[in-house]
């Protein structure tokens, strides 16, 4: 991805999220940086330079009134993708799309909406026992996989994709229905008071590096981010030391590649990344 280029999603990227905090704020809802974001708010004081999504964590009460709220709230120039508000969404998590661009993404062909995006994850309590933590895991992998399969996910493009026939209203009820078992296991043990782990469900990290104390949820702070600021965990070192081990270090040049965007299409402009 040229530089230029780079910039560009950054700063698509940045105006989606000063939308979100703008909503955040006006609903007092508490968000985090997570993963990639909260490591360029450290390191780099803004975004990670080779970067090109943003993440973001809420609790899941605060998400659900996200969700619910917002769209009332959204400039037209926005759109918050969730697995009820795209029927051909397959993520368990939200994403709030600039409308005016389109992007297609690497390993990732389907026929949901497509956008530059901020990606908004719920976190959920999970159980104490680890046994139970994989047993919850590992349903939710395969509730992922048969939304994926239904909804017709694939990691790479198929010529005859086009000439596929739309989903049948049967189909998409099926898939809507996995979508709400994925969603009460998510959530199956958030009304335990005694729990006070929290957990991204849909990390792309492994099991334990998305985890979280009750206390660094509520213990935030704002960190400098581009030309605004972003909330953080306090305890962020902690946090990013468990994610990436030495995390100031910068990766070697062939790992500073971009993970999501091929393609992009804004202002009547296409570029190939």
């Amino acid at each position: 991805m040229t530089a230029n280029v780079t910039t560009l999603i950054h700063q698509v990227e940045l105006n989606i999220f000063k939308e979100f905090a703008r909503i955040a704020e006006n609903l007092n809802i508490h968000y985090l940086a997570l993963g990639g974001t909260l490591l360029g708010a450290v390191r780099h004081q803004g975004f990670i330079p080779w970067d090109d999504d943003m993440d973001i964590g809420i609790l899941r009460e605060d998400y659900e009134r996200f969700l619910d709220t917002a769209p009332s709230q959204l400039s037209p120039h926005f759109f918050l993708q969730t697995p009820w508000t795209d029927p051909n969404y397959a993520l368990s998590y939200a994403k709030l799309l600039d409308r005016t661009t389109y992007i297609e993404e690497k390993n990732n062909v389907n026929n949901a909406r497509k956008g530059v995006f901020l990606d908004i994850f719920p976190l959920d309590k999970i159980p104490a026992s680890k046994e139970r933590q994989r047993r919850q895991i590992v349903s939710l992998r395969r509730l992922d996989s048969r939304i994926y399969l239904k909804l017709r996910y694939n990691v790479i493009d198929n010529p005859m994709r086009k000439f596929q026939t739309p989903l049948s209203s049967e189909q998409l009820q099926t898939a809507w229905e996995y979508k709400r078992q994925r969603q009460d296991l998510m959530t199956s043990y958030n009304e335990r008071p005694n729990l006070m782990t929290y957990k991204n469900l849909a990390s792309q990290y492994s099991y334990d590096k998305e985890v979280f104390s009750k206390e660094q949820l509520n213990d935030l702070v704002d960190l400098p981010f581009e030309d605004t600021v972003i909330a953080a965990p306090a305890d962020y070192d902690q946090i990013l030391t468990n994610l990436y081990g030495d995390y100031l270090t910068l990766p070697p040049a062939n790992a500073r590649v971009e993970k999501h965007i091929t393609r992009l299409i804004m202002d009547n402009q296409e570029f190939m990344i």
